[in-house]
Order: C-alpha cells, then sequence, then structure tokens
C-alpha cells in the first residue's frame, strides 16, 4: 500500500468515526460538567450498543486520568467498539490504567505482553505516553515480552484477581526456563480456579495431571476440565474428551467424547479437529465417515497438528484397497516430521532408505531416523544402528558406539529383530571388532523368532564359527529358514543335499529348492541349476537348460557362470557355437579375476561354419561327469 493510499484511507476512517460517533446534546453537557458523569453515561451508552458515543465519552473521562476509563478505552481499541483496531493504542492506554493499580487493566495487559503485544527486552514501566510510542509502530513485528508480563500479571494476582493469578501462573509454567516455577504455579492455578475462573481452572487441571496418581486426583482433573469447558474454552473440550475416550477419572465414553472432539473442532482446535477426525476415520463413538474424517485430519495437519499430519501420512502410505501413494505420504510425514513427530521422522526415513514415494537417499534416512532416535523412538535408534554399522550414512566414531549402544540395548529389551542385526554385526566385523561367539548368542536368541536369524545360525552351526561344528544342526536350523521362504536358506540347504553335508543326498529335492531361490533372484541358485542341468548329477542332463541358467546368472555379474556360458558357446554344447559372443563372455570371465578363463578365451579359434555332426561331437568335452566341488558354485553365505 503506497503512502498516499494509506493517507487517503486514514482520513476516511476519521471522517467515519466523526460522523457515527457525534455526541448529543446531552452528552456533551454531562462530558463538560464531570468526567466522573462521562464515565457513568458512556457505560450506559455501551450497554445499549452505542458504542460510537461511549468511546467519545470515555475518552473524554480517560483524558482526566480516570483509572477505569483508561482500561475502559484500552478496551474499546482492543475490540474494536467503536473505534477501528489498535493494539498498540490499547496497550498505551491499559498501561496508563494499570500503573494507578487498576487490577483489570494489569491482568490484560499482561496477557496482551505473553501474546506479543510488547517490546521484547522492554524492561521499564509501561505508564507514560512517550514511553509507550516508543516501543510500539505499525511496522514493528511484536515478540512475547514475559518480564513486563509476570509485572503486570504478578500485581493483578497479588490483588486478588483470578485473571491475573492464572496469567502469572501460565507465565511459570510456559514462560523462559529461568521463569519457571510449577509449584508455585500450582499454587496460583488452584486460586484462580477456586475463584471461578475457567483459565484458571484449565490450568489447575493440566498442573494436576503432573502429578497425580489415584482416581480421587483423576476425577478432580477431570472436574476442573469440565468447569473450564462449560465456558466454552476449546482446549479444555479437547481434553475432556480424551479422558473421556479413555475412562480416566470418569465413565469411558466414547459417543461422549466423539461429541467433545466435534465440539473442540467446531472452535478451531487443531487437537480437536485431529480427535474428530480419527474419530470419523475408525467409527469411534460415530458412524464412520472416512472421507469426512479425512478433511478434519487436513484441516488439524495444515494448521500445524503434527499428530494429524502422521496420521494423513499413514492413510496414504495404507491407502486401504488401494495402492499406496508414498509420494504423498512423504509430504505429510515431513510436515509432522518437521514438527517433532518422531514417528512420522522414522517413516520419512524408512522412505528414503527404500525410495518409495522420493529418491532412495541413504544419508537423508540416516538423518530423519537419528532426529526420531533422539526423539525417544527406540526402533528408529535400531533402524539407524543398522545403517552406521554397515557403513551407511554420516556417523563419527561416537554414532558407532551410540549404534552399538541402541542394538545391545534393544536385543536386551526382547528386540529379536536387534538381537539379529547386532549378531551379525559381530559375525561380519561390520562397524564393531568381530567377535563370532557374541555373534552365536545372539543369533540363537533371535533365531526363535526372526527367519534369517535360523539361516544365520545354521550357517555358524555348518561352519563351526564361534561355536563348536554341527552340520546335522545347522542343516535343521536352515532347513527351518527354508521352509518359510528365505531364499539363502532355500540356496544353502539344496548345496547341502548335493554334497550330502548334515544329512543325505538329494539332487531332485535340491534342484527344486535352486528353482524356489532362482525365481526369488539368487543369483548363486542359478548358476547351481546351470551346472546340475549340465550332467553328472541324479537329475535329467539338459544341456540347454543348463545354458539357459547360466546366461541368467552371467547377466547378473556372476563370474563362474560367466565362465561356464563362454565355454558352452565356444563349443556348442546346447547348439551352435558362437566364438564372438564367447570372447565376450570370457573376457568378462577374466576381467573379475579368474585365472583358469585366460586359457579358454585363448584356445577359441577362428570363427568357421560349423556342420551338424559337429554340434554333439564332444558332448561332455565342458566338464567331466563327475560332480565337481558344490564349494566352487559361489553360493552366497
Amino acid at each position: 500500500m503506497t503512502f498516499a493510499s494509506r493517507h487517503c484511507g486514514r482520513q476516511g476512517s476519521e471522517r467515519q468515526i466523526r460522523s457515527t460517533s457525534r455526541l448529543s446534546f446531552l452528552d456533551r453537557v454531562i462530558s463538560l460538567l464531570s468526567s466522573s458523569a462521562a464515565l457513568r453515561r458512556a457505560i450506559r451508552l455501551n450497554k445499549r450498543s452505542r458504542t460510537a458515543p461511549a468511546f467519545m465519552l470515555f475518552a473524554r473521562a480517560a483524558g482526566a486520568g480516570i483509572p477505569e476509563a483508561e482500561y475502559r478505552v484500552g478496551r474499546c481499541y482492543l475490540e474494536g467498539s467503536g473505534v477501528p483496531v489498535s493494539v498498540t493504542e490499547s496497550v498505551r492506554w491499559l498501561a496508563r490504567a494499570a500503573a494507578q493499580d487498576h487490577v483489570e487493566a494489569q491482568w490484560l495487559l499482561a496477557a496482551l505482553h505473553v501474546h506479543g503485544a510488547g517490546a521484547s527486552g522492554n524492561r521499564h514501566d509501561i505508564a507514560g505516553e512517550s514511553a509507550v510510542a516508543s516501543l510500539f509502530s505499525a511496522e514493528m513485528a511484536l515478540e512475547p515480552d514475559f518480564v513486563v508480563a509476570e509485572k503486570w500479571a504478578r500485581r493483578a494476582a497479588e490483588h486478588g484477581s483470578a485473571d491475573g493469578q492464572a496469567v502469572l501462573a501460565y507465565i511459570m509454567t510456559s514462560g523462559p526456563e529461568s521463569m519457571r516455577n510449577l509449584e508455585e504455579a500450582h499454587g496460583w492455578y488452584q486460586r484462580a480456579a477456586q475463584a471461578g475462573c475457567p483459565q484458571g481452572a484449565l490450568g489447575y487441571a493440566q498442573s494436576l495431571a503432573r502429578s497425580v496418581e489415584d482416581e480421587e486426583g483423576r476425577r478432580k482433573i477431570v472436574e476442573n476440565l469440565r468447569l473450564a469447558a462449560q465456558a466454552g474454552l476449546a482446549p479444555a473440550i479437547h481434553l475432556l474428551g480424551v479422558m473421556t475416550e479413555r475412562g480416566v477419572g470418569t465413565e469411558r465414553d466414547a459417543a461422549a467424547a466423539a461429541e467433545l472432539y466435534r465440539q473442540a473442532a467446531a472452535k478451531g482446535n487443531r487437537s480437536g479437529q485431529a480427535s474428530w477426525g480419527r474419530a470419523q476415520m475408525l467409527g469411534l463413538g460415530v458412524q464412520p465417515n472416512p472421507a469426512e474424517g479425512e478433511s478434519w485430519l487436513r484441516r488439524a495437519a495444515l494448521a500445524g497438528d503434527p499428530d494429524a499430519a502422521a496420521l494423513v501420512g499413514d492413510l496414504y502410505a495404507k491407502c486401504g484397497s488401494l495402492p499406496p501413494n508414498y509420494a504423498e505420504a512423504a509430504i505429510w510425514f515431513r510436515r509432522a516430521a518437521e514438527a517433532g513427530h518422531h514417528i512420522a521422522a522414522r517413516a520419512l526415513g524408512l522412505l528414503y532408505l527404500t525410495g518409495a514415494g522420493v529418491a532412495r537417499d541413504p544419508k537423508e534416512a540416516a538423518k530423519w531416523l537419528r532426529i526420531a532416535a533422539d526423539g525417544g523412538d527406540p526402533q528408529a535408534g535400531v533402524d539407524l544402528a543398522n545403517l552406521l554399522l554397515w557403513g551407511i550414512g554420516v556417523g563419527q566414531i561416537e554414532d558407532l558406539d551410540k549404534a552399538r549402544h541402541w542394538l545391545e540395548q534393544a536385543a536386551a529389551a526382547g528386540n529379536l529383530v536387534a538381537a539379529f542385526n547386532y549378531g551379525v554385526c559381530l559375525a561380519q566385523g561390520a562397524g564393531v571388532e568381530r567377535d563370532e561367539r557374541q555373534a552365536v548368542r545372539y543369533l540363537r536368541c533371535a533365531a526363535d523368532g526372526v527367519a534369517n536369524a535360523r539361516y544365520w545360525y545354521g550357517r555358524m552351526l555348518v561352519d563351526g564359527r564361534g561355536v563348536e561344528a554341527n552340520a546335522e544342526a545347522g542343516r535343521a536350523w536352515i532347513a527351518r529358514a527354508a521352509a518359510v521362504g528365505i531364499a539363502d536358506a532355500e540356496a544353502a540347504l539344496a548345496e547341502m543335499m548335493v554334497n550330502g553335508r548334515g544329512g543325505p543326498r538329494d539332487h531332485v529335492a535340491a534342484t527344486a529348492l535352486f528353482e524356489k531361490a532362482a525365481g526369488k533372484g539368487h543369483v548363486g541358485a542359478m548358476f547351481a541349476l546351470g551346472m546340475l542341468s549340465g550332467g553328472g548329477y541324479d537329475v535329467p542332463t539338459d544341456r540347454a537348460i543348463a545354458q539357459h541358467w547360466f546366461r541368467a546368472a552371467a547377466e547378473r555379474g556372476h563370474a563362474e557362470a560367466q565362465k561356464m556360458l563362454g565355454r558352452y558357446l565356444a563349443r556348442g554344447l546346447a547348439g551352435e557355437r558362437d566364438s564372438e559372443a564367447a570372447r565376450l563372455w570370457l573376457g568378462r570371465t577374466v576381467a573379475q579375476g579368474l585365472a583358469d578363463a585366460e586359457l579358454d578365451l585363448a584356445s577359441i579359434g577362428p570363427v568357421l561354419p560349423t556342420q551338424p555332426s559337429e554340434r554333439v561331437r564332444h558332448p561332455t568335452s565342458s566338464h567331466s561327469h563327475a560332480a565337481p566341488n558344490i564349494s566352487n558354485w559361489n553360493l552366497p553365505v
């Protein structure tokens, strides 16, 4: 807005005030005869809603220094009663009245300073017009001034003002740390509540909630919340709903709680909106209405309620019968996490870890998991520990120490996933000093509830790592993991069935297990199927199938499979020869460091036409009928 437009607007407002606030002849006479009479006349006019002439008379009386008139003028400016709203002018007139020990002006002035209608850092009395004028301007960004607020609130409280007592208790409860005194605040809240102040009743209920442990105390909390709720205080209505929903200090009543949430939501209370939305989403005390419930949750979330934002994120992450919308979920989880919701921070971290709805970024995942862990989410600590110990994310030595502590603590508390992860770290020396004996202890503990732990514990038994070797027991544990579809376990059990380790040989059953693992993308199982189908085992020989599996594993980087595929193509073991392709695959094998592939590569001669009879002349030249050592199959541990 330009200066000219502001000037014109100010002139228009002044003309409007003059035209609507002309005093009658009687009012002018009264105001001239007596300031006190003017005040009394103004109060009568104000009660009849004749606010403009009432303000003029209030102003005449205030000009004479009457505290009640100064207070009334301050209220008029604050409420826009007969004059445009001006917080600056309101504070100026209230300060003049408060300086003359007008109790109502004192507590109201304190409340205004708490809400930012005062200059931060001001330490002198707000009493004179010149002093106030230097503190407030239209361009000044107002900030809370708890020091000034405390001064006026205490003066009002000590004069017996219940509202002043409530404001003073609020400052001692929620003001700067240096001004907090919960014990004294409790006493002031109690006095305000006993005097019938709704704000005092609300504060007293919240103060009681910090300490009471018996049913009588809980009933007293509900009693005070009900008094505040009856006065229309939205926070009290919401909190009374919470107590009613949970049956704390009162009878549990989901329908009554839902109605209280609805009332609080209608008053704009964001916590009430979140609770009302949740009630409608889940049908808690009301008929389910997911669309309306989501609408209320969104309102609360946009108003800054972190719980509501997290719930909206959950809705998009799960979506019921619809496919999840992780991109939208990430937006809401971020809003909640930035407001301090540690569960949402963990959810956002997991989205970054998996790349669901956002670009995969392990470092960003570690950042949000750290925030969640520092906020007290134990599972986030476990997730972050796993990342740090495996070298993912940014971590210092102290972070690794904390990660080990998180996993140990979680494992000791019965978190089997944490016990499994810590056991693997100990077994592999990932982020910690390798300790296979301790690894076995943690893996055995986790094996009762974590399928992957059964596989790992079984491998430790088979290999005798950290424990006396016991192939039979190890095979049994691996079989339990394979039975629930763990691909590594299926491949490991199949390997043991091929070589008869820890139990009988069964190549047919081994083939079926390898096929299951290969179907899940297990590259070692693909290579093993190629070997089994190539001949020399108790399953039908089929070189075409063998070449298919060698190619599948080779394309995924398996060096031995690349070598075998090169040999098959060079010698035409599954059909026509393809020397160029053979050179390509054998070259990749050599690049991976398999020295024996160099001889195969060097033996490939110039490309010549192949006669049909040559295709089967040397069907077994790639490897002997004797079963090769299964340990050379490169199946991952």
